[in-house]
């Protein structure tokens, strides 16, 4: 009788499978796929396309396959190339240096301060990007409070030695372009952090302490490895759209300070050489990519990998 309650009882929890597949779950990701489908592969196979295409506008084009204008292209711009990726990592690590203990506060310290700061994070989205980047023009013009604060401070020196300046003004140079990246991207970089912070354990540090390890030794062997997939996330958030911009290489640099994104802009736009401008923009596709595969692959996140 017993064995028979059991068997009895067995039978009750456990339901009956229904047979067949749940088609459920593959229902569920088709708008995301068609979506992905429309706005994301069909344009890629377009772009790709139309760089092996050869013509004019006025006569049109005509696809035959110039394979050629990949080395060709890659030879013509690679400084930009170079140049927006450097911009880019520079505003990147800028970036992580001003926002790692910006969130670490955040998270850990600023208690019913908290959703007023991350609130103050955002405000600047409520603004157009190009208000913000013309703003800065107003703030590294000379005369302002910024340009006589370096100047005063001896720093403009500084800045020549390492070549992001030319004499003791700050707009047009490399300088402008990369704060201004730093800014724009900032917030980017903040809420990866302090989503990573905030999940932090106090108790961990506790613990750290009461084993007698240093505020370096708790930073190093505890809260960075614990916040390490919001720095992976917040650095790619940050690299990607700034190795592209143009904008801001546009209104605070000069003609040495041209990224690769405002060549692409001026190819499509101005010179009307389609077929360069679409393969430009697939190479910057195909380096960022393998660029990020792997840095995420170095970094070794479970959480992003």
């Amino acid at each position: 009788m017993a064995n028979m309650a059991v068997t009895v009882g067995g039978s009750d929890a456990a339901p009956a499978r229904r047979g067949g597949r749940n088609w459920v779950p593959y229902a569920l990701l088709l708008p995301g796929l068609a979506f992905l489908a429309l706005f994301y592969a069909t344009p890629m196979v377009t772009l790709g396309s139309q760089s092996l295409q050869e013509g004019n506008v006025y006569d049109g084009y005509v696809l035959t396959g110039n394979f050629g204008i990949y080395p060709e292209t890659i030879s013509e711009y690679w400084p930009h190339l170079i140049r927006s990726l450097g911009y880019a990592a520079t505003a990147t690590v800028v970036g992580l240096i001003l926002a790692y203990p910006l969130a670490y506060y955040m998270a850990q310290k600023a208690g019913r301060w908290k959703n007023i700061m991350l609130i103050l994070v955002i405000a600047p989205f409520f603004t157009s990007f190009l208000i913000r980047t013309l703003a800065w023009r107003i703030i590294l013009s000379d005369g302002g409070v910024v340009s006589d604060v370096v100047k005063g401070t001896g720093l403009t020196h500084v800045l020549n030695f390492l070549g992001l300046t030319q004499g003791e003004t700050l707009l047009n140079s490399k300088f402008a372009v990369i704060a201004g990246l730093t800014y724009n991207f900032l917030p980017f970089m903040i809420l990866p952090l302090f989503a990573a912070l905030d999940r932090l354990d106090p108790r961990l540090m506790e613990a750290a302490r009461d084993l007698y390890a240093s505020p370096w030794e708790t930073f190093r062997r505890v809260i960075w490895p614990l916040s390490l997939p919001g720095v992976v996330a917040g650095t790619l958030l940050t690299f990607i759209p700034a190795a592209g911009d143009y904008i801001n290489s546009r209104l605070l640099g000069n003609t040495q300070t041209v990224m690769i994104g405002q060549v692409i802009d001026s190819l499509f736009l101005r010179v009307l050489d389609f077929p360069k401008a679409a393969a430009l923009s697939f190479i910057l596709l195909v380096l960022i990519v393998t660029l990020v595969g792997l840095y995420v692959r170095r970094a070794g996140t479970e959480e992003l990998v």
